[in-house]
């Protein structure tokens, strides 16, 4: 399995800011894919950002030009960047990750425990 952590989120008002953190642990060959999803009280997980092991980026259209996602491969680390927050991006936010190895195939995956992010 894949063992990932998560931190920071928190509390802050509508326009603040915070910065996510998901630690991915190391297997040997894995090239991990990050995304983020966040799971709103009373309503289904959604994707919300990926990197994927090249470094390209996809996001959900609602966080487009608000989230930034990056990774710090020495640190096996991703990152989600998250400006102008809204009362609706309150959420229990994940990380997952999936290994992939050398031909691409996806050997091993895993989620963090969640992180709350509440805006008022």
């Amino acid at each position: 399995d894949v063992q990932l952590v998560e931190s920071g989120g928190g509390s802050v008002e509508a326009g603040g800011s915070l910065r996510l953190s998901c630690s991915v642990s190391r297997s040997p060959g894995c090239r991990y894919d990050i995304s983020w999803y966040r799971r709103a009280p009373g309503k289904e997980r959604t994707f919300v950002s990926e990197i994927d092991r090249y470094g390209l980026t996809k996001y959900a259209d609602s966080v487009k030009g608000r989230f930034t996602i990056s990774r710090d491969n020495a640190q096996n680390t991703a990152y989600l960047q998250m400006n102008r927050l809204k009362p609706e991006d309150t959420a229990m936010y994940q990380c997952k990750a999936d290994c992939r190895s050398g031909t691409g195939n996806i050997v091993a995956n895993g989620w963090g425990q969640g992180t709350q992010v509440t805006v008022s």
